[in-house]
C-alpha cells in the first residue's frame, strides 16, 4: 500500500526538521567544526543517503541552520508579541546559542545586502522611524536600528563572558531586557506594552 503524499510531505518535513535541529545541538555542543554530514547521520540514526536526500552538502545544511537560526531571531521583532518577551527572547538566544551567533554575526557584518539575509529589515526601520518622528532632535532610524540590533545580538554575551561571567544566564537576561526596554523608552519614546 503506498503512503499517501500528504503523509510523505509530514515525514519528510519532520525529518528535515529533525536533522536541522540536531545540527543546531552539535554546533552548540563543539562548535561549527563538530558539523559534519556523518556525525549528523549518526546522531539521527538515518543513513548517508537519506541525509544528502534533504540536504545536498554540509554547506546547504549549514545555510538551513542560519536560516533557522534568522527565523528564531526573527520572533524577536515580531510586533504581536509585547516588546519585553521579544527583547527577552533575543537575549536568551543569543546566550544560550553562541556559536550559531558567531556565525549569525559573521554573515551579518558580510558585504552584501541586508535585505536578503534579513528580510524584515525594511519593516524594522520603517518601525522605527514612525516612533523615532516625534523625537525631539532628528534621528537616523537606519542607523539607530543598525546600533540597536548590533546591540542585541553582541553586548549580552560580551557582558556575560567579559564583564560577568560569574553571573547565571537568566540573570544576564533580565538586566539586559530591563536595560533595552529602558533605552527604548528614552531613546525612541516607545511606550511600555
Amino acid at each position: 500500500m503506498a503512503v499517501p503524499r500528504q503523509h510523505r510531505n509530514k515525514a519528510f518535513l519532520a525529518t528535515h526538521e529533525t536533522i536541522i535541529e540536531t545540527a543546531v545541538r552539535l554546533i552548540s555542543l563543539g562548535g561549527v567544526k563538530a558539523l559534519s554530514m556523518a556525525a549528523i547521520a549518526r546522531e539521527v540514526e538515518m543513513n548517508r543517503a537519506t541525509l544528502y536526500y534533504h540536504f545536498k552538502d554540509r554547506e546547504a545544511l549549514l545555510a538551513a541552520v542560519m536560516e533557522w537560526s534568522s527565523q528564531q531571531l526573527a520572533r524577536g521583532f515580531a510586533a504581536r508579541t509585547p516588546r519585553v518577551e521579544r527583547t527577552d527572547h533575543i537575549s536568551r538566544f543569543v546566550l544560550n546559542n553562541p556559536d550559531l551567533i558567531t556565525m549569525w554575526i559573521e554573515d551579518f557584518i558580510s558585504p552584501g545586502e541586508i535585505r536578503v539575509r534579513y528580510p524584515q529589515w525594511d519593516a524594522l526601520v520603517e518601525g522605527m522611524a514612525a516612533h523615532l518622528a516625534h523625537h525631539p532632535e532628528p534621528v537616523d532610524a537606519e542607523v539607530y536600528c543598525t546600533v540597536m540590533l548590533t546591540a542585541a545580538f553582541i553586548a549580552p554575551r560580551v557582558y556575560h563572558n567579559s564583564v560577568r561571567p560569574d553571573l547565571p544566564i537568566e540573570t544576564v537576561v533580565e538586566r539586559f531586557t530591563r536595560e533595552q526596554m529602558r533605552i527604548l523608552a528614552v531613546d525612541a519614546h516607545l511606550p511600555e506594552e
